[in-house]
């Protein structure tokens, strides 16, 4: 699957949580802010710099993923693939 493709299924995926998923050009703010979850006015986002490559994108939005239990969601089976490669053990 190429790499812009999978970035829109995992968005999707994100949006599908109920969280709300958008991208923004985080260098123009002036404050060293990185991609990443946040509460704006009490609802959930994901914001992800606009400025990262494709991959490093998709890097990041799989780890946010992994985080959350999505089992009853469906997943396209190369999506899925992604991210149970990129899951990181913790503990």
């Amino acid at each position: 699957m190429k790499s812009d493709r999978l970035f829109h299924e995992l968005l999707n995926i994100i949006e599908k949580l109920n969280i709300i998923a958008r991208e923004q050009n985080l260098r123009k703010s002036g404050i060293n802010i990185k991609s990443g979850f946040c509460i704006i006015k009490g609802k959930e986002h994901f914001i992800i710099d606009k400025g990262l490559s494709i991959n490093k994108k998709n890097e990041i939005l799989a780890e946010f993923i992994n985080k959350y239990e999505f089992d009853n969601i469906y997943i396209i089976p190369a999506v899925r693939d992604f991210l149970d490669k990129n899951k990181f053990d913790i503990g």
